[in-house]
């Protein structure tokens, strides 16, 4: 296999559906393209992605491999590596951006644009024995992994007013819904809709997760010492936009309401405040289910290429003119 090469017109940071999505359309457009993939996807827990018209249930290692041997197919790159640092560098001569991507294994890319498309990390609430279960019992999406466990006993873990929607998403699941307060705040009138659609509310402490025999969840156990079986846990994460080796660009980050994390900020087509750089996936919309994180990738990658276009006529008349 030939060596990567180093000086390309897009890097792209991060190889999941945005990522991918975004090089394809930057591929397929003739553009030299590389791809950094960390190889640790958000969804690399879950058995498959559903949601996606056509791939429905696809385990999402594989949906990322067809996906990489697409953005090849048209010449593009996909190396797996770690970005330690990604940097504006000396602009070309009349000013088109360039940045320096340095990788872990000490190789640097050149690069004209940058598509950052790192995602999030979701961090789960304290409780013990709650991880363990994360991607399996423990469930956030109820259109990522609602049918799959419908009809369970289900509980869901307060964090804060999100939670409250949440429960009314995951009681059309399933009869059977107790709402875990812990410790947040629930008014009445949220009380008396809960009531009317038979979700139980428990206002004791949570102390742990207990797991059953077969490895499963059993339940939760209570400050008081009792155990409420339960065999789905729902959760409503904070969202961590991953920002690890790219601190040096400066991309602008906004808060999500409630505390519920960080994400970048983000214009039309994953435009950001830094000149060549473009941002797409869940990394500056937490919420977007694989579908919509690859066709922001895409739009992503069509922006920047007729961002190159622009850029290579603007060179082109310059050298006329000489």
């Amino acid at each position: 296999m030939p060596a990567t090469p180093t000086d390309v017109d897009a890097v792209v940071i991060g190889g999941g559906a945005a990522g991918l999505n975004g090089a394809l359309m930057l591929a397929r457009s003739r553009r030299s393209v590389v791809v950094i993939d960390g190889g640790d996807p958000r969804n690399a827990p879950a058995e498959g992605v559903h949601g996606l018209l056509g791939l429905d249930g696809t385990p999402p290692a594989e949906l990322y491999a067809r996906g990489g041997e697409e953005v090849r197919r048209y010449g593009g790159r996909v190396v797996t590596g770690e970005v330690v640092r990604a940097a504006p560098a000396e602009p070309a001569p009349g000013g088109d951006p360039r940045f320096a991507v340095a990788l872990a294994d000490g190789t640097t890319l050149h690069a004209r644009r940058l598509l950052v498309a790192t995602g999030l990390r979701d961090v789960l609430p304290a409780v013990p024995g709650l991880a363990a279960h994360w991607g399996h019992g423990v469930v956030h999406c109820p259109y990522c992994h609602g049918w799959e466990v419908r009809d369970e006993p289900i509980g869901v873990l307060a964090v804060g007013p999100a939670s409250v929607h949440h429960a009314l998403l995951f009681r059309q699941l399933t009869d059977d819904l107790v709402y875990f307060t812990r410790g947040t705040d629930l008014d009445a009138d949220t009380r008396a809709r809960f009531a009317a659609r038979g979700i139980r509310v428990v206002d004791t402490g949570v102390t742990e997760v207990a797991t059953a025999e077969d490895g499963g969840i059993a339940g939760v156990r209570l400050a008081d010492g009792r155990l409420v079986p339960r065999r789905v846990l729902a959760v409503a994460t904070t969202l961590w936009a991953r920002t690890e080796g790219i601190g040096d660009l400066g991309l602008p980050t906004r808060d999500l309401p409630g505390g519920m994390g960080r994400h970048f900020a983000t214009g039309m087509a994953g435009t950001t405040d830094v000149p060549g750089v473009w941002v797409a996936g869940n990394a500056t919309d937490p919420m977007a289910q694989v579908g919509a994180a690859a066709a922001a990738g895409a739009l992503a990658g069509a922006h920047i290429n007729a961002d190159l276009a622009a850029a290579d006529t603007d060179a082109a008349l310059a050298r006329s003119l000489t």
